[in-house]
């Protein structure tokens, strides 16, 4: 970079300003600047031009044509959109400053203010395209040379808001540093407007500033009162982040970064993790900026084993608070986590310092989430009306492992200013209210799928980035309450109540209802009279005919006179759960016996709220075709299928070669004289009572022996458990629907990654032992989240991108038959939903590198991490490859472009001539990459969130079954009350578990996805050996790999018709879809 004039101090200044990495350089440096120039800093935009009159050397042009291409954007009307608007911003984190940026776009006069005095977290951001094009194009790589380079897609959290501080100061915005805003001074009178109360002794000229919008970035500890905030919690989450110093070595340039490694999908990593180390860990992230950063969430049993924790405590704030924390334990847990996922490559490990001089540790809990109600409201006191709005993690707390808080933050900082250029304009109060509003609804929703393709369009008008827009979702008056024209009391902040998932359409009502409906279904039926919803079904009859009449061709209604009672009851609850996925909460003893009405009436109402839409023949036996009932259960029959299909299929493999023949899903049905028996009674674990059938009336769980409320019910393998109860007998996770199976020999119940193998007698090893952490070596070190080893060039089995790959593998007649099918895309008229990718990472490293290990890990050539390590280390790159890289960006890289890239990668062999299309490659390639983890975080969070809500549901519904059951003289009225709450929380209850069904079914597309992406790999490395160098063991394991990679393709293909059936069966049953 040529050297300043030194004949003109400002452009000394002014370079300074630009290389400042410090808050405090930033500020000396842009006060010297001023001075310099004769410029009274924080004059808004005026002061802008004055600076950029007086500096027109060429390196100030460069930052002068970005800011100069925003602000001519029309939307701005030239910096005269807001003339005369005031806003107070609170808060000097990213989002407050992008928020002020856009105001002084605006033209408004900007005032913002920061209780710190200097910027200090290290924390990693991820960034979405279009914020990546956002700060280039506000001149991020003037500010910051290594921004985004290749294809990396974060930013430290101080990093970015010293480029935004930047920004922000050159378009004239006024910045004070450490004062607190504590609340709103309304006006005391006619002709005064509203004014903020500071703290400590704001200067004069800030405490009399009198403003007409206030925009709140302060965080989410902190809320303007009036703002209702509710509450999303789920099960204990404990997040930890740590950053070491980066050296920027070369070999800590040669360690890939994992942008995002999940249990939930991924097991084997977490537990090799587990047995080296002893850490047990949910998911990790490790990014690479100005330090080594990473991210993880932990389990609270690990930390209190390995002495993290000192004792557990029921309160989180006690249980994570710096007493209870050991500093030292908690350094080495976080150093044998960082070397073990890095394979020690990183070297020793020094901490980064904080703000107070510590190792840059941190513990904290998002257990709860917060989320404000409403993203705006207006205040009126005195003629002086005020604009209030939120952004950032004041209006919604992000969920770390998604990567959206600042992306969605961005937008929230877009749609706020937005919404003061309404404001300016003249629009009434409850318009403006309700456009934001109607633009807060689209925020949760947003990622980078469901957005314009096209960033470069990106603007402050929300039609250039939404492609659903509707300003009109909420009306003027649903908002009437955002408005306040005259004092009120105080709303509450805090939300009372946890998202416990919406009450389904249609409660099963009184008894009455239910009744009359039962009495509808079984009418016709010889034998069956149903009075009541008790002695009416103690014959088994009743039931019989309820299943028969949703589910035709059964049984035939005539073999029920071979049956007695206990046995018409046992097949009805049966095929109830194999046939439709109503799970049952009642014995047929206490059916028979009648000993459990409010356990038969509950089940009933199951029945009742699922299948009440059917269409009801009353002619004659035939009821609805299997088809036709809805989706509310069908994810829960689904996955109960796929429970015991995989059931009998490792029954079968006891013993067999695991390449074996397997069955297909089983997903039609079956007859009573099919259908495998259930487990024995003999696989009951020893330690529960004896219950030689039943769970007695479903009173006792068959694990802890304790008393089982209706609500608490879970059945399994014909007993009922408590749902706390029902865990996993290594690590005592929660078992969910279609990933858990029982081991024959000791009848415990596992999830699958500790269940014991067809043939192993001792169980599975019960997980480590030691308090003490080990330093993984070279022995236990893996090779990253696959098992995969990585290869050494001319001698690896690894596909080369060149060479043909199908046309040497053999195949029997019966694989060629049943290869050719595999159905493996639905019709394209039925335009299904696409699949889950294969993926575009592992085709674009295959194509560019010539491998791929697993998942988040690539194995990188020694070209490539030549090429990372200069783009690194230049300095910012000159206009035509900046505007290179942006173009890059904004490229939409579809299918048709996609293949014929990387056609092209394979057959040059090399992309190293072509380096703007390796990089947009490798970026899309990652965006895939941090796309599959965001997707397995976001179901994980809802699973902890609905086994929560459910927890809630149990706790109250035994509440009111114990009130039921207790007051038998209380007056009819009073018991129909009881009943009728009991059976909305069932219903509740229900909903969240068919919820977990539907999520259970993504949880296993994204485990068969790691599958087939690892088999897939190891087989084409088989594929790629010529024939005459293979050994017999090579043509036996790829024989074994294909009959493998069949299986899995197969059952990931079912799963996805299942859902593409489902959607059309939705589609259909949709009001006016018939026409």
């Amino acid at each position: 970079m040529a050297e300043p004039a030194s004949t003109n101090p400002a452009h000394a200044h002014f370079e300074s300003f630009l290389q400042a990495q410090l808050c405090q350089d930033v500020l000396s440096s842009f006060r010297g600047l001023c001075e310099a120039l004769g410029v009274e800093p924080g004059g808004g935009l005026p002061q802008y031009h004055k600076i950029k009159a007086q500096l027109n050397y060429w390196s100030a042009k460069s930052l002068w044509a970005k800011l100069d291409k925003r602000a001519g954007q029309p939307v701005y009307q030239q910096g005269r959109a807001c003339p005369n608007t005031k806003c107070l911003v609170v808060g000097a984190g990213p989002c407050g400053l992008r928020a002020a940026v856009e105001l002084a776009l605006l033209g408004a006069r900007v005032v913002l203010v920061e209780k710190r005095t200097k910027f200090s977290r290290h924390n990693v951001l991820h960034l979405w395209p279009f914020t990546i094009h956002d700060l280039r194009a506000l001149g991020a790589k003037k500010f910051y040379g290594r921004f985004c380079t290749g294809t990396l897609d974060h930013i430290s959290i101080r990093q970015l808001q010293l480029l935004l501080l930047k920004v922000v100061l050159l378009l004239g915005v006024e910045i004070h540093w450490g004062v607190t805003f504590t609340g709103l001074q309304p006006p005391p009178k006619k002709g005064i407007g509203w004014r903020a109360q500071l703290q400590p002794n704001p200067p004069a000229q800030l405490a009399n500033y009198e403003f007409d919008v206030l925009i709140s970035a302060a965080g989410g500890k902190f809320v303007p009162e009036g703002f209702t905030v509710r509450e999303m919690r789920g099960k204990l989450a404990i997040g930890i982040t740590v950053n070491f110093m980066n050296g920027r070595t070369v070999e800590e340039t040669q360690v890939p970064e994992i942008s995002g490694v999940a249990r939930i999908y991924n097991q084997s990593f977490f537990q090799s993790l587990l047995k080296a180390t002893g850490i047990d860990l949910e998911n990790i992230v490790y990014y690479k900026d100005d330090t080594h950063y990473f991210v993880m969430t932990a389990k609270k049993q690990c930390l209190l084993r390995l002495g993290v924790l000192r004792q557990d405590w029921p309160e989180i704030d006690r249980l994570l608070g710096s007493a209870n924390v050991v500093p030292e334990a908690l350094q080495s847990f976080v150093r044998a986590a960082a070397d073990f996922a890095t394979h020690g490559k990183l070297g020793k490990l020094e901490f980064a310092r904080d703000a107070h001089g510590r190792p840059d540790i941190s513990v904290f809990d998002f257990t709860s989430m917060m989320r404000a109600e409403s993203a705006a409201r207006v205040q009126e006191k005195h003629g002086a009306r005020l604009l209030l709005g939120l952004v950032g993690d004041c209006l919604v707390e992000p969920f770390w492992p998604l990567g959206t808080g600042v992306a969605r933050g961005f937008l929230a900082a877009f749609d706020a200013a937005w919404m003061v250029k309404r404001w300016a304009e003249g629009a009434g109060p409850l318009e403006v209210l309700a456009e934001r509003e109607s633009l807060y609804q689209l925020l949760s929703q947003t990622s980078p799928e469901n957005m314009h393709r096209n960033v470069a369009q990106y603007a402050l008008d929300p039609a250039t980035r939404y492609p659903t827009l509707n300003l009109r979702a909420v009306t003027p008056n649903q908002v009437r309450d955002l408005y306040d024209v005259v004092a009120k009391e105080p709303v509450r902040r805090n939300s009372d109540k946890t998202d416990t998932g919406k009450l389904a359409a249609g409660s099963a009502g009184t008894q009455e209802e239910l009744l009359r409906w039962c009495q509808e279904q079984t009418a016709g039926y010889p034998g069956v009279h149903v009075t009541d919803l008790s002695s009416s079904w103690a014959d088994g009859r009743a039931l019989c005919a309820l299943v028969h009449r949703l589910r035709p061709g059964l049984l035939d209604p005539s073999e029920l006179q071979g049956l007695g009672a206990l046995e018409a009851t046992a097949w009805a609850l049966k095929m109830a759960e194999h046939e439709l996925g109503i799970t049952p909460v009642v014995s047929a003893k206490a059916v028979v016996a009648g000993s459990d009405p409010l356990g038969l009436i509950a089940y009933l109402s199951h029945f009742h709220s699922t299948f009440k839409n059917v269409p009801h023949n009353p002619g004659g036996l035939e009821g609805p075709a299997s088809q036709g009932f809805p989706g509310s259960s069908s994810a829960v029959l689904f996955l109960g299928k796929l429970q015991r299909t995989l059931q009998r299929t490792r029954a079968q493999e006891n013993g067999e070669d695991t390449g074996g023949k397997k069955p297909r899903l089983e997903v039609e049905a079956k007859s009573p004289s099919t259908e495998e028996p259930p487990a024995p009674e003999s696989g009951v674990p020893p330690t529960p009572p004896s219950q030689p059938q039943e769970a007695g009336a479903g009173d006792l769980c068959a694990l802890c022996g304790e008393q089982l409320y209706i609500l608490e019910r879970l059945c399994a393998d014909g007993r009922f458990f408590h749902r706390n109860c029902f865990r996993c007998r290594t690590c005592e996770a929660t078992l969910r629907p279609g990933d858990y199976g029982q081991h024959p020999g000791d009848g415990y119940f596992y999830c699958f990654q500790h269940l014991p193998q067809p043939g192993h007698k001792d169980g599975p090893d019960p997980g480590p032992k030691s308090q003490d952490l080990p330093t993984p070596d070279e022995n236990s070190m893996p090779s990253g989240p696959s098992t995969s080893v990585i290869p050494q060039e001319g001698t690896s089995p690894v596909p080369n991108p060149s060479q043909p790959t199908r046309r040497l593998i053999r195949l029997s007649s019966p694989e060629r038959q049943r290869l050719s099918s595999l159905k493996l895309t639905p019709d394209p008229e039925l335009e299904p939903p696409p699949k889950p990718p294969r993926s575009c990472s592992a085709l674009a490293r295959q194509a560019l590198e010539g491998s791929f290990v697993g998942w988040g890990i690539p194995v990188q050539s020694a070209q490539v991490v030549v090429a990372m390590k200069e783009q690194e280390q230049s300095p910012p790159s000159s206009e035509e490859e900046e505007e290179e890289e942006e173009a890059e960006e904004t490229m939409a890289l579809d299918s048709d472009t996609q293949e014929a890239l990387l056609t092209f990668a394979k057959n040059s062999g090399t992309m190293s001539k072509y380096p703007t299309w390796r990089r947009t490659l490798l970026r899309h390639a990652r965006e895939e990459e941090m796309k599959r983890f965001c997707k397995a975080q976001a179901v994980q969070r809802r699973l902890h969130e609905i086994e929560t809500a459910v927890g809630e549901l149990e706790a109250e519904g035994t509440k009111v079954e114990q009130a039921l059951r207790s007051q038998s003289t209380s007056p009819e009225q009073e018991k129909a009350q009881w009943l009728e709450q009991l059976l909305q929380l069932v219903q509740k209850k229900n909903s969240l578990l068919a919820e977990e069904a539907e999520l259970m079914l993504t949880v296993k597309l994204l485990s068969l996805e790691e599958q087939q992406c690892e088999v897939d790999q190891e087989l084409r490395g088989y594929m790629n050996l010529e024939e005459a160098l293979k050994t017999p063991a090579d043509r036996q394991a790829e024989e074994q790999l294909l009959k493998k990679l069949l299986d899995v393709v197969e059952r990931r293909d079912e799963i996805v018709r299942f859902q593409e059936e489902r959607r059309l069966s939705e589609l259909a049953s949709r009001p006016g879809a018939q026409g």
